[in-house]
């Protein structure tokens, strides 16, 4: 195994070096125990026993010296070491080799004369394979490895040339040419070996280049996902901050247009107010959604959804602005389910039903739900201008807008509608298709498996009917920022209902405390969501239900909305308003929770 010692070229190489000669020792001692066996049965019964068993324990002992140091480098804990301590054990690794090779190169004077030709031919044979064997071992330093071929086959070449057999000539030279092309490849070896450190060194530099990059992409990609959450962070807290006097503009300035009369000029001013506050609540809930998609905010829990439900939600908030526009809004198909988590559902219809309505001038939009096959399919259709085929793919991108529609608002939007309805569509796993023509309407499809019905009876939509009347009605208000809850004071009295107004979840429990329930009972409940002390407007939602009874009606506004408080809120049958309310909205939302308690 390598060892990293040192980091310059010398340093490397030296301990290379000496890597290298321990990591051949098994191999060389298997080999090394093997020849010994041979040589010693071939040459037992011919040799001189006094050449033949001192060389053999000379040999054996030889071996297990360099077995064992071969055995202790092995055993040492990987760690650096000085040259000092590596050159001590190269040389004694170097001197070991040298000694070996003696003894071999001893055994050709000891055993050649004694042998037949066939022995003699094994003695050959052994030495030369001991010769090439250390060529990969030794041939990294010059000197060691020619003083071992002198050592052990030399002796070889010389008894051959004085053997004065009738081909002793011919087998000395062929002899020669074989040490010759050893020294050759052992130079060739010590090139690759050194071509071989470099590269390795090259190789390790790399490495630790590309360690480092890593490193440095991970602190840059830890410092990106800081700064991702900070900017949510800071979209969530800039949102809530700036959607409080947007919300208090929009509930002033309904409550002056009821106050001042049928003056045309200031209903037409305090409905332009209204319709800066709604596009600048559709710019906050555009940038929250796409930063908390791109942040990895939004996990997907699928259900069983009612359709019937989410076109009822759906209906209550869109009728009034198709109203307004002199379009129909059509639902078909409440009766199916849908297996797909609520919250992303909800918000993906609710984009495309956005789109339809603000595109469309003439005509209606229809939401419907399909079998086909084993899907579900939730259709958004409109009789808009179209959209070319060019831009089909291209509305799907952030801030790309078609063009403005004739009598919106300049600036209405972003143009993330639909980046968001393709992004958690992409979440949900429901593929997203778009048809469309110019002059010919459009139709978003998403497909998703059916969901189980439950129970529970099917929701019946509201049906279209005049505004409900709020006189003689109880309104508890409980809003902690000042100027919010002045204008719902000022609103809701223009509407005719009785308010009670608070500025903290205490002051409201104490009045609870205060009341005699028999006597007085809210008719709904109207709450912000974040209260002073960490109190939550659920909490206020708890207590009234509590001390009124658990039917008591409550509508909670919220500058922030999550999936967490979403799936909470309609667990405790609340629903949620995003700051800033339009007051027609916040109408309709109130006296659709009315009727629902008439």
């Amino acid at each position: 195994m390598a060892r990293p010692w040192g980091h310059a070229e010398s340093d490397a190489l030296l301990a290379e070096q000496v890597d290298s000669l321990f990591s051949f020792a098994p191999a060389a001692a298997f080999g090394s125990a093997l020849g010994i066996i041979v040589m010693l049965m071939l040459f037992h019964s011919v040799a001189p026993p006094e050449w033949l068993w001192p060389w053999g324990a000379l040999t054996l002992l030889l071996w297990s010296a360099r077995a064992g140091q071969a055995l202790l480098w092995h055993r040492l804990p990987i760690s650096p070491q000085t040259n000092v301590e590596l050159l001590r054990w190269r040389l004694g690794c170097y001197l070991m080799t040298l000694g070996s090779g003696a003894l071999w190169g001893v055994s050709t004077w000891l055993f050649f004369d004694h042998a037949d030709p066939l022995s003699q031919a094994v003695l050959v044979i052994i030495i030369f394979s001991f010769c090439i064997a250390a060529v990969p071992i030794l041939a990294h330093k010059p000197p060691v490895f020619y003083g071992y071929l002198a050592l052990a086959f030399g002796p070889l070449v010389l008894r051959v040339a004085m053997s004065g057999q009738d081909r002793a000539a011919v087998l000395t030279g062929v002899l020669l040419l074989i040490l010759g092309s050893m020294m050759v490849l052992g130079r060739s070896t010590r090139r690759e070996f050194e071509r071989g450190v470099a590269l390795k060194q090259e190789t390790q530099a790399l490495l630790a280049q590309l360690r480092e990059e890593k490193q440095a992409a991970d602190a840059a990609r830890q410092a990106a996902e800081l700064a991702n959450k900070a900017k949510t962070r800071f979209f969530a807290a800039a949102s809530h901050d700036l959607r409080q006097p947007l919300h208090a503009m929009g509930l002033f300035a309904e409550a002056l247009r009821g106050r001042v009369g049928p003056d045309p000029e200031v209903q037409r001013l305090a409905a332009s107010i209204n319709s800066a506050v709604d596009a600048l609540e559709g710019l906050f809930s555009e940038l929250m959604d796409i930063t908390r998609i791109d942040s990895g905010g939004v996990q997907v829990r699928p259900e069983h959804v009612n359709v019937g439900e989410l076109f009822q939600r759906l209906k209550l908030h869109f009728e009034p602005v198709a109203f307004d526009k002199g379009l129909s809004l059509h639902f078909r198909g409440g009766q199916h389910h849908v297996h797909a988590d609520p919250v992303l559902l909800e918000r993906v219809v609710r984009n495309l039903l956005s789109n339809a309505i603000r595109y469309t001038e003439d005509g209606g939009v229809l939401v419907a739900a399909r079998r086909r096959g084993r899907q579900l399919r939730l259709e958004v259709w409109d009789s808009g201008r179209g959209i070319a085929p060019a831009e089909q793919q291209r509305i799907f991108e952030e801030f790309y807008q078609v063009g403005e529609a004739p009598g919106a608002v300049h600036g209405q939007g972003l143009g993330l509608g639909l980046a968001i309805v393709r992004r958690l569509a992409g979440l949900m796993d429901a593929p997203l298709v778009l048809r469309s023509a110019p002059g010919r309407g459009s139709l978003f499809m998403l497909s998703l498996p059916p969901g189980e019905a439950s129970r529970s009876l099917p929701p019946v939509l509201p049906q279209a009917q005049g505004m409900l009347s709020l006189a003689q009605r109880l309104i508890v208000v409980v809003e902690d920022d000042t100027a919010v809850r002045e204008g719902l004071l000022l609103l809701l009295g223009g509407w005719g209902a009785s308010v009670v107004a608070f500025d903290s979840f205490r002051a409201c429990q104490d009045w609870t405390r205060a009341v005699e329930p028999s006597m007085l009972t809210p008719d709904l409940l109207l709450a912000d969501h974040r209260l002073e002390d960490g109190h939550t407007g659920l909490e206020a939602v708890q207590l009234m239900r509590n001390v009124f009874g658990a039917k008591v009606p409550a509508v909670l506004v919220t500058g922030t909305l999550g999936a967490e408080l979403e799936a909470t809120a309609r667990q405790q049958d609340c629903h949620l308003l995003l700051k800033p309310v339009l007051p027609h909205k916040l109408r309709a939302m109130l006296a659709a929770k009315l009727r629902r308690l008439a």
